[in-house]
């Protein structure tokens, strides 16, 4: 992290100079501690320059995506929804939004494929963007928790205590949510924002519009 934080730093003073500037910079000292002082920058500058023209690019947009909790979206675009391609994305833990996440996707779809989790994925963004709904995943995650015919998501009021059992599976989740929050496209279910399994026929699906089936589950938007 130190590492992290020296090399931001060193970014950000010569990104902010003029370009075309080399390693000396020239003042007009008006007197010797400014002369010092120039030349001691001078000298930094130029060796954080030199340390940067070593650094690849991708390390430069690594680093900068690790800081801003973003990933470029040519790196997000290259998603296959395959479980050979998320088992080799590596393991990550995140914030509260994070293991809520993760959680929905491994108690209510972990027995489908990596696309329906990333689909039942866009329906939880795809509300946390909703004016119907709560603004946070956590929130819309646990929206009628703990009541009877209420609860948004059923693994929330089931009465089961939510154990993982599956840690393969809970790595996979894990990864699918991260790609996710981070702003992986929703490209699979048209903007839908609810989701049911093909085994039952909820009155609410007769109105909304279907948009897309996914693995054992179909999904829709709400009539506008």
């Amino acid at each position: 992290m130190a590492f992290v934080r020296k090399f931001g730093l060193a970014l950000a003073l010569v990104l902010a100079l003029p370009v075309g500037a080399g390693a000396d910079i020239s003042t007009a000292p008006t007197d010797k501690s400014n002369l010092v002082f120039d030349q001691q920058l001078s000298s930094l500058l130029g060796q954080d320059r030199a340390a940067l023209n070593a650094v690849s690019p991708s390390t430069i947009r690594d680093l900068y995506s690790n800081r801003t909790g973003r990933r470029s979206k040519s790196a997000l675009s290259e998603v296959v929804y395959t479980r050979d391609w998320i088992d080799s994305q590596d393991v990550v833990e995140g914030d509260n939004d994070w293991q809520c996440l993760t959680q929905a996707l491994y108690f209510e779809a972990r027995g489908e494929s990596v696309k329906g989790q990333f689909a039942v994925a866009e329906v939880i963004l795809n509300r946390v963007d909703s004016a119907k709904f709560p603004g946070t995943i956590c929130k819309v995650v646990n929206q009628g928790t703990g009541k009877r015919y209420k609860c948004q998501f059923s693994y929330t009021c089931d009465g089961r205590r939510e154990i993982v059992n599956d840690k393969t599976s809970w790595k996979r989740a894990g990864k699918i949510a991260r790609i996710m929050q981070q702003g992986g496209e929703r490209v699979l279910t048209s903007g839908a924002t609810y989701y049911h399994t093909k085994a039952v026929n909820p009155r609410w699906a007769r109105k909304f519009t279907r948009t897309t089936s996914i693995g054992v589950h179909l999904f829709y938007r709400a009539p506008a």
